[in-house]
């Protein structure tokens, strides 16, 4: 498992796109047949895939990485498959998962293994996990079964539609927030006028993108904004001071996981667009 420490926004308003490509993006998902994990200590939060192929993939990281005798002893996860069917098998429990799926896993569980129906066409699992104080049941949902809200306008090119997935008034959890944002076709801006939430960080991945597509993403704080160039199924870790909107050369669609000290959804501090630099 990769560990990511956290760098405050005076030193990263310093990094060159290396550096600030090695702090916040993480371009080495969905590597067939491998569980893929990167600890942030921005909120304890773990970025992870599982692509499986030749056989199932268990969600595990050793004792030392996780300080805990399994995964979810201290944690929680939701997983939200990207690819073909599959299936994810929690202590025995079978759940199928479609294209856009999501499950979430509690506390206390001790066996999460994933698989794909058709290894010619793999389910892509997309991990996050947060840590956690109480055991939630375990819950599957799809997207139509996923809470909806239409923003934006074509006069903006940001007409979207952001679907809740875990988040207060759906999935419970402890502090873990995931959704889906599915742009458009012929919009390309997410999350514009942008805001902060000094209380909670975030993670975005990107994906349903063209080979030759990428997205823009801005980060950094408001006064100091730097930009990431993302392309598909990479995702940019997005710390509490940053503001975290994209542009691409294409719609696409994005998953946004959150962590902090509560689960408010509307709890941001707007970002006036004449205050950006």
């Amino acid at each position: 498992m990769e560990i990511r420490y956290a760098a405050s926004p005076a030193d990263t308003q310093k990094y060159d796109t290396k550096r600030l490509r090695d702090e916040y993006v993480i371009d080495n998902l969905f590597a067939t047949d491998e569980l893929v994990l990167v600890y942030s200590h921005v909120d304890r939060y773990i970025t992870g895939s599982a692509v499986p192929t030749k056989g199932s993939i268990k969600l595990e990281a050793s004792k030392h990485d996780m300080g805990s005798e399994y995964f979810l002893e201290r944690r929680e996860v939701g997983i939200i498959n990207i690819g073909g069917s599959g299936l994810i098998v929690v202590d025995g429990q079978e759940y199928s998962m479609n294209s856009k799926d999501c499950l979430y896993v509690g506390l206390g569980n001790k066996e999460v293994i994933m698989s794909s129906n058709d290894p010619a066409n793999p389910a892509k699992f997309y991990i996050n996990s947060t840590p956690a104080h109480h055991a939630y049941p375990n819950h599957k949902v799809d997207i139509t079964g996923a809470e909806p809200v239409h923003l934006g306008s074509p006069s903006s090119s940001n007409e979207r539609t952001i679907y809740k997935f875990i988040h207060a008034d759906g999935i419970k959890s402890c502090q873990l927030v995931m959704g889906m944002t599915l742009l458009k076709p012929n919009n390309m801006w997410n999350t514009m006028p942008c805001h902060t939430h000094n209380r909670r960080s975030e993670v975005y991945l990107y994906f349903d993108m063209p080979e030759d597509a990428v997205v823009f993403h801005f980060m950094g704080e408001p006064e100091e904004t730097r930009h990431l160039v993302i392309r598909n199924e990479q995702a940019a870790i997005s710390p509490s001071w940053s503001i975290h909107t994209g542009v691409g050369t294409s719609n696409y669609t994005f998953i946004w996981g959150m962590a902090g000290e509560n689960q408010t959804f509307t709890d941001m501090d707007a970002v006036a667009m004449k205050d950006l630099r």
